[in-house]
Order: C-alpha cells, then structure tokens, then sequence
C-alpha cells in the first residue's frame, strides 16, 4: 500500500508516559523494525487483512501526561524491571523521543483553578495541534492513565478521564477508554454523544489476565449444567498501577468489571469478591489468584483454582494497538457512536455478548464489514 493510500494515523494516549503506553510505543517500533514479532496483536493476524486497517508504521504517538519523566528514560526503568527486553530502549530511541515532544500537560494538577470548559478546550487545542502538525488523517484518543475512583453522584465537576473523553469529542476523534475510569460514560456525555451520534467510541477497562480467564471459565459453568456457589479473587500488585489501586475508591471501580463478567455470564453474582493489595516490591509484575467453588451432580463440592502471573504493560500493549488501528478504520469507515463489536477486549464493554467466544465472532464480523466499506 503506498503512503498516499494509507497517510499517518494519530494515536493520542492520555497517561502517555505511563507504563502501557511506554510499552505500546516502543513495541511498535520493534516490531516495524522487525525486531520482534507482533504477539498479541490480533490486528496482525489473518481475518484482519483485508480490513483496511491503518498500517503499525504509519501511526503518529502523543498524548497528555501529568508525569515529566520522559519517555526514553521511562523505557530504561521498565528495562530495568524486566517488561522490555534488554537493548530496547536503544534501538528505538528515536520513536520515544519523537513521541515525548507530542506530550502535553495533563491535568487537572493539584490547585489548578481552570474551570471544566478551560481545560477541556485546552486538551482539544493539544489535539487539534498534534493532528494538523502532522498532516494526521484522523486522532484516536486511548485513555491509559491509572483507574481514577468514580465520581460520587451528583458531582459538579467532571472527572479528569472525563475531561480528555470530552476533547476527542469536540476534536471528532475516536474514542478507547481502556480503563476503569469513568471517561465517556459521565451521563452529561453520555448524553451528548447519543444526541450528536458522534465520533465512535469503545470501553471501559482493557480485558488482560484474570478477567480474560474468567471470561473464558464461566461459560464452561454455563455449558456443562455446573452451579457455581463462589467465586473469589485476589489481585498482588505493585508499580504506579498498585499505588492508584490502593485507593479503595479506585479499586471498586476496577473490580465492579471484573465482577460484571460473571454476572452476565452466570446469570447471578455467586459469592465472593475481588481483593487487590498493593505489593511494591513486585514491581511491574502482578499475581491474579481465583477460586471457584462449584456443585457437580448429586452435590459434590468440586474447587478450582487459578494462578495468573505476569506483566499487565506487556499484556495491554498489543491490545492498545489493535483498538487504535481498530477505531481509526471503524471512524474513516463512517461507523459512529458505540462499538459494541469491540466487547473481546474490554471488561465493561459498549453492549454486546458477554462470553468471549461470541465476543470474537462479534469482531471478525466487524473485521469483514471494515474490509467491506469504503
């Protein structure tokens, strides 16, 4: 495909020095440099061919980030903690770089005066800029910052994830809430988008290790006629995703998709709850325990239990890529609004069946009717 048929696409990544994006940015650069190849990424395997997806070498990186650690650097910590490989960091220092001068103030920052509407026009005017700067054909938004707790009702002011879901609203750009945080589903912009149709948009909360796993043992359950009586998790993890989580507020807003999963699944809430402990000593690296307690014919108690052990940056990464590349078609394709077709990769999707195989089907389909339209 030449560069005139497949002119540069803009990912903008709210939380853009953080360790998902660090790792998404740097991954791509690896595997279009033919470093490594491109695990994980669905977008790169054969249904989506033919999809007309934006190429992972034309994709553009900026974002917003309260953070100053730049880019390069925050690829020498993730080395050090072992979610890069070793040379790295080196070898695409260039596609960090490049990317850190395209990060903008976040906000709100402690003491910060500027009312909802100033900043929200502010964070447009940053994407606006990136997208003309660089002759961008069109701008995802992907919110990777840390959860943020929900806000309690009837607050006044809008939640930060909030604010940037309302920026790519007003700039006409996609949409990819990857986190728990409230992002477009604030009913004021609930509202609005329903009311405008609006750019597409997909969320909430990325779908990477135990939720991923539950999803795929709870129609086990369903299919094989088993009573699920419990079932109880526990979440070990430290780095800056362990910090946000310790906040109590922050971790029942993660774990209310962890639970919906089941609940839709099941058809009822069994026993049990998520726990998350923050373990700084871990790192990047977290451990997602389960155990499922269940009645098998005539009664008899049966348990599993699951050990789900690894990197979330490495685990979203490829994820992060795929929607972007997924948006950005499905918005030049002229589809607007909520992409319940994306549900395979979020938690607390847009709509949509709730099992994962059927989530797959929903987006091979998507897949051939974007290879389908002009």
């Amino acid at each position: 495909m030449s560069p005139n048929e497949n002119p540069p696409t803009g990912v903008w990544l709210v939380g853009a020095r953080g360790s998902v994006a660090t790792t998404a940015i740097a991954g791509r650069a690896a595997v279009t440099a033919g470093l490594h190849p491109p695990t994980g990424m669905i977008t790169e395997t054969p249904p989506f061919a033919a999809a007309r997806l934006p190429a992972l070498a034309s994709l553009v990186f900026g974002g917003h980030d309260t953070d100053p650690c730049p880019l390069p650097k925050r690829a020498e910590h993730l080395t050090a903690a072992g979610v890069l490989p070793h040379g790295l960091a080196a070898a695409v220092h260039a596609e960090l770089a490049a990317a850190d001068r395209a990060v903008r103030p976040g906000g709100p920052q402690p003491g910060d005066t500027r009312t909802d509407d100033e900043l929200i026009r502010r964070f447009a005017a940053d994407i606006a800029g990136f997208r003309d700067r660089n002759r961008l054909a069109r701008v995802v938004v992907v919110n990777v910052a840390s959860t943020e707790p929900a806000p309690p009702p009837g607050a006044e002011r809008l939640a930060p994830s909030s604010l940037y879901a309302a920026a790519a609203l007003r700039t006409d750009c996609a949409y990819v809430n990857f986190t728990a945080s409230t992002g477009l589903r604030a009913p004021a912009l609930a509202d609005l988008a329903a009311a405008t149709g609006g750019p597409p948009h997909a969320g909430r909360d990325g779908k990477t290790g135990q939720t991923l796993l539950r999803s795929v043992l709870a129609p086990m359950f369903v299919q094989r006629a088993l009573t699920v009586r419990a079932w109880s998790g526990s979440n070990l993890l430290g780095g800056s995703d362990g910090a946000a989580l310790a906040d109590p507020a922050a971790a029942a807003a993660k774990n209310a998709g962890k639970e919906r999963v089941l609940t839709d699944t099941l058809g009822h809430t069994p026993e049990g709850a998520v726990h998350i402990d923050e373990v700084p000593a871990l790192g990047e690296w977290k451990t997602a325990w389960d155990h499922i307690a269940f009645d098998g014919f005539l009664g008899s108690r049966t348990i599993l239990q699951t050990i789900w052990q690894g990197c979330d940056s490495a685990l979203a990464a490829p994820l992060v890529l795929d929607l972007a590349r997924l948006a950005a078609r499905a918005h030049e394709a002229g589809l607007s609004g909520p992409l319940p077709q994306l549900g395979f990769y979020f938690k607390d999707p847009d709509g949509g069946p709730a099992t994962l195989h059927e989530q797959f089907a929903e987006l091979l389909a998507l897949a051939r009717r974007l290879g389908e339209a002009r």
